[in-house]
């Protein structure tokens, strides 16, 4: 894919497969709701999680964006690179705010301040890329 329709991709994608390394060095794995922030994948977890422990002692990270059911329709982007983990309230409101609108719904004061409440336990993470592959079966 070309960096634009790498981009279109990444920002119309709904769900994020999301590698980090557990303590072993096993891959972990987990989906994430994401969205494009200012030109950067971003994503909300809570502080606490596997992921989070996982990205503070190592910010090594693979995120991989699919689609397709065919083999000739399968594309994806794959992103290595490492998080910036931001705890700023601020930050994890707006990433929070995003996630939501992008794949929930409009924002009310009323998601905002459930928003603001979730996010008292949460942190944004930030993708910053050092590699990107992408690949288009359709073409």
């Amino acid at each position: 894919m070309t960096e634009a329709e790498t981009s279109a991709f990444l920002a119309a994608g709904r769900t994020l497969h999301l590698a980090t390394i557990d303590p072993d060095g096993r891959p972990h794995l987990v989906p994430m709701w994401h969205v494009v922030i200012d030109g950067q994948l971003a994503m909300w977890a809570y502080a606490k999680s596997q992921k989070v422990v996982n990205l503070r002692r190592d910010p090594r990270l693979t995120c991989l964006v699919e689609a397709g059911e065919r083999y000739d329709e399968l594309r994806g982007v794959s992103v290595l690179g490492r998080a910036r983990i931001e705890s700023d309230p601020d930050v994890v409101q707006r990433v929070g705010e995003a996630i939501y609108e992008t794949h929930r719904g409009p924002l009310t004061d009323e998601v905002r301040a459930a928003v603001a409440h979730d996010g008292r336990k949460r942190v944004a993470i930030f993708v910053e890329p050092e590699r990107v592959v992408s690949w288009d079966h359709a073409k």
